[in-house]
């Protein structure tokens, strides 16, 4: 009798396929920064646990930390079409059902669990997002108890095997758009062994109420944690207003640092000190509130991007840009045109089907995967029909790059239009001057 292949097992197209999806997402980003991955434990079994904010980019960031194979959980509902069901299951996505499901429904992942401890005792990485939905904010949501009931019973079954729980922060530097950064760092591992041990005494509950309790302060301590209140925009602009001066003290105090985790660390800073002054000096940051709302009322209203505050030289970075598009103006337009027809049934598809803003980059990704080989194939035959074949290779060579190229030249001439916005906008930047004053107690 043949062996029943197991969601976990080697398959050799899902291998091939993998190369391609990591090497497109590189290409989706301008920067992806993986930090602390020394953390990730060598020996036993291994659930990771990022907390979720951008919908498919999430697992494919995560997938892409290293080159072992990972086994995932999605939401059950999209589970439904059979189609694509063993779609998801080649991808090696199993579904688990939330609370939201009902009750009757919930009891299902019974098999889900199951599956997940076979995953684990294979040695293979395992992924859940334990917030249960995504949510596109710098900040996080309650867990659920699906991680933990998974983490308890596979430590049941293979009392021999060390099992962590690892937490991963995913920051993104703007959740709806393409050719932006992801900062992604790895948290302090959680033993279950060792935890369960430690909290013998305690009842299934109490224990899933103790564990719940200190992965959620490890997973907030890995990204940027704002609280999910009234002042949430506000606390953003002012990080944004901020990070400039801020990252120059991060980068003083620990010397070369990779920008984004500059960025992250001066981020994370800004954070607590709002937090720090809340508590010690309520008018104060009742002041700074003040001012940080207001900034994201007039920056809104003027369709200015946060990026535009962000960059601390905006002019001459972005005129230095559109001097190199100029300079490159008619391979820029090209490429632009020839990936023209993925952005176009993007733009429909998102505008017209697409009611979250959070799932519109993942649609993006999605077509520009399936698409841009096809579209790639038919501009080549053309190509090798109509021209000799060394200027056909060479005209197939420099396409492929040609999403990435238009998707940055589309960027620049939004962000640089955005600047002068800014550039133009006095009150807008003597706000944002303020609250770098009370920031920094100048």
């Amino acid at each position: 009798m043949a062996k029943h292949k197991k969601i976990q097992d080697f398959d050799l197209k899902y291998a091939l396929l993998r190369n391609y999806v990591d090497s497109s997402l590189r290409r989706s980003y301008r920067h992806i920064r993986y930090s602390g991955k020394e953390r990730i434990p060598q020996e036993g079994a291994v659930i990771y646990a990022p907390n979720h904010t951008n919908a498919l980019m999430d697992a494919l960031v995560v997938l892409a930390m290293d080159r072992k194979a990972k086994v995932f959980v999605a939401r059950a509902d999209i589970f439904k079409n059979r189609t694509l069901a063993k779609i998801f299951t080649f991808l090696k996505i199993m579904p688990i059902m939330r609370l939201r499901d009902g009750i009757d429904e919930v009891k299902k992942n019974n098999k889900t669990i199951e599956k997940s401890v076979d995953v684990l005792k294979d040695k293979v990485p395992f992924c859940i997002f334990p917030e249960g939905q995504h949510q596109a904010k710098y900040s996080m949501q309650m867990l659920s108890k699906g991680i933990f009931r998974i983490a308890f019973q596979a430590q049941a079954l293979m009392p021999d095997v060390p099992l962590y729980i690892v937490p991963v922060g995913l920051l993104y530097g703007n959740f709806f758009r393409f050719r932006s950064t992801v900062h992604v760092q790895v948290g302090e591992p959680i033993n279950v062994g060792e935890f369960l041990a430690e909290h013998e005494g305690e009842c299934a509950q109490e224990q899933m109420t103790a564990m719940r309790t200190i992965l959620a302060e490890r997973m907030r301590s890995t990204t940027l944690y704002l609280p999910n209140d009234e002042n949430y925009d506000a606390a953003c602009e002012i990080c944004a207003a901020a990070v400039g001066e801020q990252t120059e003290v991060v980068k003083s105090e620990q010397g070369r640092l990779d920008g984004l985790d500059a960025k992250y660390e001066a981020n994370k800073r800004t954070a607590k000190y709002i937090e720090q002054l809340k508590e010690s000096e309520p008018e104060k940051a009742e002041r700074l509130f003040a001012l940080g709302n207001k900034a994201y009322k007039m920056r809104m209203g003027k369709k200015i991007s946060l990026a535009s505050v962000v960059a601390k030289r905006p002019v001459v970075s972005r005129m230095m840009g559109l001097l190199l598009v100029l300079l490159t103006l008619p391979y820029c337009v090209a490429m632009s045109i020839l990936s023209f027809p993925i952005y176009a049934l993007s733009h429909l598809v998102c505008q017209k089907l697409i009611k979250d803003p959070a799932f519109r980059n993942s649609v993006r990704y999605v077509l520009k995967l399936v698409l841009w080989p096809l579209l790639m194939i038919v501009y080549t035959i053309v190509g090798f029909v109509t021209r000799p074949w060394q200027w056909a290779l060479l005209a197939a060579l420099v396409t492929l790059p040609a999403p990435a190229v238009a998707q940055d030249v589309w960027r620049l001439l939004r962000v640089t239009v955005s600047d002068i916005k800014l550039l133009a906008n006095g009150k807008l930047r003597d706000i944002y001057k303020e609250i770098r004053e009370i920031m920094f107690n100048k």
